[in-house]
């Protein structure tokens, strides 16, 4: 149970009382906040603890949801804008209030349609939640805590000719290149994926597969797996096309030959002109 509530994240708060608008949810310090009829379920009773989404209403007062927004506080989420005004934007961010997005936080002048990454911040001075299309100044660039393979959670950001721009644990900037993708990605899409190089210049190079040996473990498993879907055999081998494999088994060729030798190595499967087939 929180010790007392928190904009922008996920509360869990005690159900105090039940009045005509909804049921008051408390904190530790007896801070109360009201969640609408609308999100109080049947079995809701005194005395129970409650994980709801703590924002503003229109009147700027505390409120309380079960739904979850596309992102929480100091999260990136990928929304579309559905209003524009003469001071901001309004986008969809999963909750009944739209997020505002002000002027000075546009990286561009928003349009009703448009998509993008916002980050949800917190004005502090008014206690209302906002979103962010300019972030930069959000982004860090203390890298050094970070290693090479260490696992990390990311969103995808942008498209670009040298591949997918993305945001890496809400905190860092990173890029994903075309010719080390080898399954479907889309700007929006959160994945989790591994550190592959940290450069002198602070920047960050992101892998979808684990390094190393990681990787040819990931890969050998993979392999297994669709074999054992198909009846213990495929039609691929070491001349498979790097096209084939990546549609069939989303691996480069060269981890896709490495996994091949590794299961051959270990008598888990036989591979000959025709194909593959798990030993019996």
């Amino acid at each position: 149970m929180n010790k007392n509530i928190q904009i922008g994240k996920i509360n869990t708060l005690k159900v105090d009382r039940f009045a005509d608008p909804g049921a008051y949810l408390v904190s530790e310090d007896e801070e109360d906040v009201l969640l609408p009829n609308a999100y109080v379920s049947d079995d809701m009773n005194l005395g129970d603890e409650v994980k709801v989404f703590i924002y503003t209403d229109s009147e700027d007062r505390l409120i309380s949801t079960t739904l979850r927004p596309k992102a929480m506080l100091d999260e990136f989420g990928y929304m579309e804008v559905v209003a524009v005004t003469s001071f901001g934007a309004f986008v969809d961010w999963g909750l009944p209030k739209d997020l505002f997005v002000p002027k000075a936080f546009q990286k561009i002048r928003l349009e009703v349609g448009m998509k993008f990454l916002f980050r949800v911040c917190l004005d502090k001075e008014t206690n209302r939640l906002f979103g962010a299309h300019k972030f930069k100044s959000f982004i860090r660039d203390d890298i050094e805590e970070l290693e090479v393979n260490q696992r990390v959670d990311i969103i995808i950001r942008e498209k670009t000719p040298l591949g997918f721009k993305v945001i890496v644990d809400n905190l860092y900037e990173a890029m994903i290149y075309h010719n080390e993708i080898f399954e479907d990605i889309w700007v929006g899409q959160k994945k989790s994926a591994f550190v592959k190089n940290i450069r002198a210049d602070r920047k960050l190079d992101i892998s979808l597969q684990p390094i190393g040996k990681s990787n040819t473990n990931t890969a050998t498993s993979r392999i297994e797996k669709i074999l054992r879907q198909n009846d213990g055999r495929l039609e691929f081998n070491y001349k498979s096309s790097p096209e084939d494999i990546k549609d069939r088994f989303g691996l480069s060729k060269k981890n896709y030959k490495r996994a091949l030798t590794t299961l051959l190595e270990k008598k888990i499967i036989i591979v000959d002109e025709s194909g593959m087939c798990l030993k019996q």
